[in-house]
Parts: structure tokens; C-alpha cells; sequence
């Protein structure tokens, strides 16, 4: 038992050093990263070296778009986008149309509800919506490609590509625009000799 006795006090002396040297020494406080912004995130997209970190970036920015810092509007941006995927285009814009009453100036509501309205075969909501959306986010890509798309099925090529490139100045990695501003460039510009 003395044994015992003998254990415990040297292993508290030999570890209450130790333990007053830990409550002695201030802690640094741990500095966690600093969230990217919105302009640091568009910084690293346009320096982005392939499509697949440019995908990845993309994402990012996408995300912070769809939230609103209402979870009401969230939550009802959320059903409109189950809706839309359920091809329910009447309760998507209805359910959008509440979300833009509680948060008119939510720049990614104004762009989904124009989807919408381009799948319900409604080209003009859906560029003034379009529009809406880039005057609340002028680098909205999708909406610059959204944008590009009527005017392409309108045969309004020019404008076409002036949307497309202004996408393409934001996201410059994307494959798809870069393939159709490189077929515009021909249409509109014509070849040079």
C-alpha cells in the first residue's frame, strides 16, 4: 500500500511542473482561415489555371449565391428548385414569386425564376428577370449566359456574343461558352484575311 502511497505523490510532482507550466503559458488563440469573399473568390476564378479549378470556384460563388440570410427565402428557394427538377414549372414560379416578395433584392431568386420562365417558353420575363439579376450582381455568369442563350434563339447573334463574352471575362475557363463565343466570333465578326 505504501508502494501506492509512493506512486501517486511522485507522479504528482513530477507532473504538477508541468501542469503549472500549462496554466502558466498563454495560449495563443487559434486563428481559423478568413472565409473567402465574393471578391476573392471572382479574383481566383479569373486567375484559374484549368476548368476544373475553375469548376470548383464556380461552386463556391454559386453556394454563397443561394443563400439569401433568410431562411424562409431559402427554404422556399429550395422547394422551387425540387418543383423545377420535378418539371412543376407553375409551383416553381409560384414559390419564387414569394421568395422575391420577402427578398427583392436577392440577385439568384431573380435568376432562377427566369430559368423557369425560359422553360414555360417565356423569353421576355425571363430576360427581365435576367436583367434584375445583373443590376443586383453584374458578374452573375449565369445570368450572362442565360442572356446570351435568348438572344441566340432569337438569332440576335450579336448580342449573343456580347453576353457570352462578358460570361466568359468572368469565368474564363468555361469550355462551353469559350466553344460558342469561338463560333460567334466567326458569324458575327467574319473571318479576317
Amino acid at each position: 500500500m505504501r508502494f501506492f502511497a509512493c506512486l501517486l505523490t511522485a507522479s504528482l510532482i513530477l507532473s504538477a511542473p508541468l501542469h503549472a507550466q500549462e496554466t502558466a503559458r498563454p495560449h495563443a488563440p487559434r486563428t481559423l482561415p478568413r472565409p473567402s469573399t465574393l471578391d476573392d473568390l471572382f479574383d481566383r476564378l479569373a486567375k484559374a489555371q484549368s476548368e476544373d479549378e475553375a469548376t470548383g470556384i464556380t461552386s463556391l460563388i454559386e453556394r454563397r449565391w443561394a443563400r439569401s440570410g433568410s431562411d424562409t427565402a431559402d427554404l422556399l428557394l429550395s422547394r422551387a428548385s425540387d418543383a423545377f427538377d420535378a418539371k412543376d414549372y407553375p409551383l416553381s414560379v409560384e414559390l419564387l414569386d414569394r421568395v422575391l416578395a420577402l427578398q427583392p433584392g436577392w440577385a439568384e431568386a431573380w435568376y432562377r425564376r427566369a430559368i423557369v420562365f425560359y422553360q414555360l417558353d417565356d423569353p421576355v420575363g425571363a430576360m427581365a428577370d435576367l436583367y434584375q439579376a445583373l443590376k443586383l450582381e453584374p458578374r452573375h455568369f449565369g445570368a450572362w449566359t442565360g442572356l446570351g442563350h435568348i438572344y441566340l434563339s432569337s438569332d440576335d447573334k450579336p448580342h449573343a456574343l456580347e453576353a457570352y463574352r462578358r460570361a466568359l471575362k468572368l469565368n474564363p475557363q468555361s469550355s462551353t461558352v469559350q466553344l460558342i463565343v469561338s463560333h460567334l466570333d466567326h458569324d458575327v465578326d467574319g473571318v479576317d484575311l
